[in-house]
């Protein structure tokens, strides 16, 4: 049985997570020394590494071995990594090396892209301005009138749920899997990026940035943070939902826990 988190994983998928690693080590390598150190600074082992276990996942509802599936891991992880380092421009006293070493991580992730064909391309393309459009949401704020509950879910939506979606959708059509199970694990990996991020909105709220107890009551109150706590569970029962169709197998019993480390995490 395949075990999430921190316990013993099944050796096959023990071995595809050694590959990403070693690949995300082989992606930031650099003729310039300081790009090398930057960009390794965030691939460093010792994360989660959510994304790209979502691909693997996904891709024994195919063939895991695929030759794209490590590659598809890969790029969504360089990715995640890329916009971390451009969110952090904002914190960062040379902000121009900043943005330049995401550009670097995008450019890496483009080249493998590319060899995962047209279609991949369009998906990742679609999730990246999804993304983006995130960002941009959570930066203006709701329009007159709108409830910004709606928005702020909205923002997390894309900004959050882009990457965990496509994730499962790449894994899944680079696998080999049919478009039914690609769909049904987009809106998993969706669901699933939108509570983890409430999730870290209630254990560790950023300073000035919106959050979902603020939002419904203008504080941290206590009904407003077991409110906050029930959206996340309703948004990991719709990632659960999700599975619903999917074959019974150790890869779905591994994506339902991992709806349960994030209720518990919350």
């Amino acid at each position: 049985m395949i075990v999430v988190g921190n316990h013993t994983r099944e050796p096959d998928l023990r071995a595809a997570l050694a590959a990403v690693e070693d690949s995300l080590v082989e992606a930031t390598r650099s003729d310039v020394p300081f790009i090398s150190e930057a960009a390794r600074h965030l691939t460093r082992p010792g994360g989660r590494r959510l994304r790209p276990m979502l691909v693997l996942l996904a891709a024994r509802f195919g063939d895991p071995d695929a030759p794209g599936v490590v590659p598809s891991a890969v790029v969504v992880e360089l990715t995640y990594l890329a916009t971390r380092y451009h969110d952090d421009v904002r914190h960062e006293p040379h902000a121009s090396v900043a943005v330049l070493i995401g550009d670097f991580l995008f450019a890496r992730a483009s080249r493998l892209l590319a060899g995962l064909g047209p279609r991949a391309v369009r998906l990742q393309a679609d999730a990246f301005k999804r993304l983006v459009s995130g960002q941009i949401l959570e930066t203006t704020g709701p329009r007159d009138g709108h409830d910004p509950v709606a928005h702020h879910l909205r923002t997390l939506a894309a900004r959050a749920g882009a990457l965990t979606a496509v994730s499962g959708r790449l894994g899944a059509l680079t696998s080999g899997a049919d478009e039914e199970t690609a769909d049904a694990l987009a809106v998993y990996g969706e669901r699933l990026g939108v509570a983890r991020h409430l999730a870290a909105e209630l254990r560790s709220p950023v300073q000035g940035a919106p959050t979902l107890p603020v939002l419904l009551s203008g504080d941290r109150s206590a009904p407003a943070v077991a409110e906050a706590r029930q959206e996340v569970h309703r948004q990991c029962a719709a990632a659960r939902e999700a599975l619903t169709d999917l074959p019974e197998s150790p890869a779905r019993e591994a994506l339902a826990e991992l709806c349960d480390t994030v209720i518990q995490d919350g």
